[in-house]
């Protein structure tokens, strides 16, 4: 054909792109389109910060394309109606994307591909989830046999690499791509295909040796940070998976080697909840295990909005919500922590904290958001027994020991010692006066007893299962 559309969606790259490579292969010209689609970007779960991550994204992009001879074309609407009128004024002949797994995405390309030529092509995961299934052919819901088998499977000899010159596209109309201010603590991500092979080169040549032991750490810079890069396709699954096997072959000691280990797992985890949403999309409105469907939640709007206001009385869980708040970015960890807390220290329903989470990260992807919530609340699939109850002031303790990232986003406890940091209420009234920090005045007492709310939630998780 003479001229394709690429459709952009959660691909912003020129590397490794296999949408765009089919397209190349099979067209002269090749015309990159994002559509605005109000469903998405209006949503009730649409978060700020991260469309002014994928703005700044899309900008970027624009720039790597007018650097090669092409442009970004940006229309608004519904896809089928915005993609049959830009087939019309250009006479495209197909449409190429990368294919995705939420049931929306699945139901907007079944929707343009019953209107229109289009052709999926992979890339959102490491593996598509096609890939891996059990020997009877159904799909894995139990991690380690699929991390085996994710194991297993090859990946290129090397990513394909970005273009070096496009064909100039026909000039057609296009809309500017918005302007969405940046909050000013989410700097550390600047967007954009540049930023994120960076990163990873960052984190692979100097960082990933001490992942295995650091990644835990709130108070240490021990993660790869890459999320929201793989969440837009700032770099594809594939390159992040080729620079942790690299990593590990070319490991100088066993506790590097373990490290890589550690981090390609974690690859492993994000293909997996994809896959699971792929197989199971009711995860998105309940709970994966069927028995703990019935779990009687409380009603606790105070609690919630202490919760997500950083205001709960317990230093790690403040922390964590108030970073989220800042930066719309959360340590993994303390994504656990507040997770933990709302859902059974609170037993506020895990859905209420899964839909704030996606109106406030930057990484904000729904398989992994979902798994993850669900993980900790004990209702999803390979998920931590719902007995697993995290006490807040042993995470802090054991996760952040001296207190440095507490007293980084809570600082009305920056005065506090080390050793009354996680437990600042018991501390010695004179000494509260003396640090400038009375609790209950300067900063929260504790709003629910965690011993008590431990045997609350696990009557209430009993009560449920019968």
């Amino acid at each position: 054909m003479k001229t394709a559309i690429w459709w952009l969606r959660r691909d912003l790259r020129l590397g490794d792109n296999q949408a765009l490579a089919a397209a190349l292969q099979q067209a002269e010209v090749v015309i990159p389109v994002f559509i605005l689609d109000e469903r998405l970007i209006c949503a009730p779960t649409a978060s700020q910060t991260r469309l002014g991550f994928l703005f700044d994204g899309l900008r970027s992009l624009d720039q790597d394309l007018k650097t090669r001879g092409s442009a970004l074309v940006v229309r608004q609407g519904d896809p089928v109606e915005a993609l049959g009128r830009l087939m019309g004024e250009t006479g495209a002949g197909g449409i190429f994307a990368e294919a995705d797994v939420t049931p929306f995405a699945r139901q907007r390309d079944q929707n343009v591909g019953a209107e229109l030529p289009l052709t999926l092509a992979l890339g959102v995961t490491v593996h598509p989830p096609e890939e891996l299934k059990k020997s009877d052919g159904t799909p894995y819901t139990v991690f380690t046999p699929f991390s085996r088998n994710w194991q297993t499977l090859p990946l290129p000899p090397r990513c394909l690499p970005a273009p070096e010159h496009l064909p100039k596209p026909p000039a057609i109309t296009s809309l500017e791509i918005p302007e969405l201010p940046r909050q000013p603590g989410d700097g550390i991500f600047a967007a954009g295909e540049g930023e994120a092979q960076g990163k990873l080169l960052r984190f692979t040549t100097s960082l990933m040796s001490q992942y295995g032991t650091d990644r835990d750490r709130l108070d240490l810079e021990g993660t790869s940070r890459l999320s929201p890069y793989l969440r837009f396709g700032m770099m594809s699954a594939r390159q992040a998976a080729w620079a942790g096997r690299e990593a590990f072959m070319l490991a100088e000691d066993p506790a590097a080697r373990r490290s890589a280990g550690t981090w390609l797992n974690e690859l492993a985890w994000r293909d997996f909840y994809a896959a699971i949403l792929y197989y199971f999309p009711h995860v998105l409105r309940t709970a994966f295990r069927e028995e703990m469907r019935q779990i009687t939640w409380r009603e606790d709007d105070a609690g919630f909005t202490a919760w997500a206001e950083g205001r709960t009385g317990y230093p790690v869980v403040d922390a964590g919500m108030r970073q989220l708040a800042a930066t719309g970015w959360m340590h993994n960890r303390a994504r656990m922590i507040t997770a933990s807390f709302l859902a059974k220290d609170l037993l506020v329903d895990w859905r209420r904290g899964e839909r704030y989470f996606m109106q406030h990260l930057i990484d904000g992807d729904p398989a992994a958001n979902n798994g993850g919530w669900q993980w900790t609340a004990g209702t999803g699939t390979d998920a931590a027994p719902y007995f697993r109850v995290f006490n807040p002031v042993l995470q802090g303790k054991k996760f952040d020991p001296q207190g440095d990232y507490v007293r980084r986003w809570v600082p009305e406890l920056s005065g506090v010692p080390e050793a009354y940091i996680h437990t600042p209420w018991e501390m010695p009234s004179s000494l509260q006066i003396q640090v400038g920090c009375v609790v209950g005045k300067d900063y929260p007492r504790p709003i629910v007893d965690h011993s008590m709310a431990r045997q609350r939630v696990l009557e209430a998780y009993r009560r449920g299962k019968k």
